[in-house]
């Protein structure tokens, strides 16, 4: 890898599928990983609290080690104790201090929170941040926010988890329209039958998703797009993956594996734009994400991006083809100083907004702020008239994206592994789908899903 960029976001992103599988678990707080926990004072009278966040890139990073040190700097009544923790060793750092009773105070959690709600390991966030802050979470973000009315985590970010990315040189090469992607299924498959003739060879059309775990977390959007609905009925009571929607999606993906338009090996993970950056493929899927990937490492790519939603279903109707992934912030249910990590939360994400500014600036406007004040904040930077993807992403694709379920990732594994079996020709539909029914349905049982469907 080239830069730290590339390598924190692909360490980040690639373990996605596995973090939101597991419920991010928690106790009481200790400054580092392994240490016990103190009384959460000092000599001086100050509570103490404990933060955790993963490593992610390093603009973001910086913002973290910054929001820390404004907070402390603006009160004399609270510490933040920040530690920052590699990404691959998020879940054995944080499975090993609940094992031992010494996670934080408040942490960063990716996914779903159901499983840890269900779990009784978030605490109420009306207790300690005030209702108009809670009310300020836009519709699209709220979802991921509360269950049953009640808020248990405050989104810092979503982001656009399919995107299509192209090479404008590339597809002119070919006679292929630069201006704007393709807008269905169809057309793509069209535009890889002019591209690919006129690539050298170890190029390829396009670069999407090819694994179970990327499918599980990256094509639910386009299970939307394709059926009308994601991979359960709405009481939670049975799968609803045996039907033609489902089986078309899995045509298109190996339709692209077999005419070759796609690499039998992927030439980079899903979540980063290597194999886009050095012009190795046409088209690039990847999240909202990758355009600060370019902008930082590829910036003679930037003007010769060219960035859309990803193609619809032929008979799609308006319907979304991607998922707003987020990263909230929680707080542990058992912490002992709740009010002091709220005091912590509201004045970082949902007080002053330009606290949150220099996050979506410095992450070159490739996420969507989650406050209405903010987004207005963040358009205003004088940056922001040179980042014109940010435009697409906030207006075009966010609005009608679908929040992550909030089903057990293993439900979404199931239909990955099936996408994934039969793009390669390992499993007809019919079978694929066979198998991801039954694994459903285990999980259906074992864990009384249709008890924790969503109230309507």
């Amino acid at each position: 890898m080239k830069t730290d960029t590339q390598r924190t976001r692909r360490v980040v992103m690639a373990t996605l599928g596995g973090i939101t599988a597991v419920g991010l678990l928690a106790g009481c707080g200790s400054s580092t990983p392994g240490q016990a926990a103190g009384d959460g004072g000092d000599s001086s009278g100050k509570t103490t609290i404990e933060f955790w966040h993963r490593t992610f890139t390093p603009p973001e990073n910086a913002w973290y080690k910054d929001i820390v040190k404004k907070f402390n700097a603006s009160q004399d009544k609270i510490v933040v104790k920040d530690t920052e923790i590699p990404a691959d060793a998020w879940d054995q750092k944080m499975k090993a201090a609940q094992a031992a009773g010494k996670a934080p105070d408040i942490y960063t959690h990716s996914g779903s929170i159901q499983d840890a709600v269900n779990a009784g390991q978030l605490y109420d966030l009306g207790k300690v941040v005030d209702t108009s802050k809670l009310d300020e979470i836009i519709d699209s973000a709220k979802s991921v926010s509360e269950i049953g009315g009640t808020y248990y985590a405050y989104p810092l970010l979503q982001e656009a988890q399919t995107v299509l990315f192209w090479n404008k040189d590339m597809l002119s090469k070919a006679g292929v329209d630069t201006d704007k992607g393709p807008a269905t299924w169809d057309d793509l498959l069209a535009d890889c039958a002019k591209i690919q003739p006129t690539l050298a060879q170890g190029q390829y059309c396009i670069s999407p998703a090819s694994d179970a775990i990327t499918f599980a977390w990256s094509t639910v959007g386009q299970q939307y797009n394709f059926a009308g609905h994601t991979a359960l009925t709405d009481d939670w009571k049975s799968p609803d993956i045996d039907n033609a929607a489902y089986r078309d999606l899995m045509s298109k993906y190996k339709e692209l594996w077999d005419k070759g338009y796609m690499p039998k090996q992927a030439l980079a993970a899903y979540v980063e734009g290597k194999d886009f950056g050095q012009k190795k493929v046409a088209f690039k899927v990847s999240g909202s994400w990758m355009m600060s990937e370019i902008g930082s490492d590829y910036p003679d790519l930037l003007t010769k991006t060219g960035i859309g939603a990803f193609p619809n279903a032929s008979n799609a109707d308006g319907r979304t083809a991607t998922t707003l992934g987020n990263f909230k912030w929680v707080i542990d249910a058992k912490s002992k100083h709740a009010d002091a990590a709220g005091k912590f939360l509201e004045w970082s994400l949902a007080g002053d907004p330009q606290n949150l500014v220099p996050f979506f600036v410095n992450t070159q406007f490739t996420k969507v702020p989650v406050r209405k004040s903010v987004q207005e904040a963040v358009a205003k930077d004088e940056a922001a008239a040179k980042a014109p993807w940010s435009s697409v992403i906030t207006n075009d694709i966010a609005p009608d994206a679908i929040p992550e379920p909030t089903y057990p990732w293993d439900v979404s594994l199931a239909v990955g592994t099936a996408m994934e079996s039969v793009m390669k020709g390992a499993a007809s539909p019919d079978d694929a789908i066979k198998t991801a029914d039954a694994a459903i349905q285990k999980v259906i049982q074992s864990q009384d899903l249709p008890s924790k469907a969503p109230k309507k």
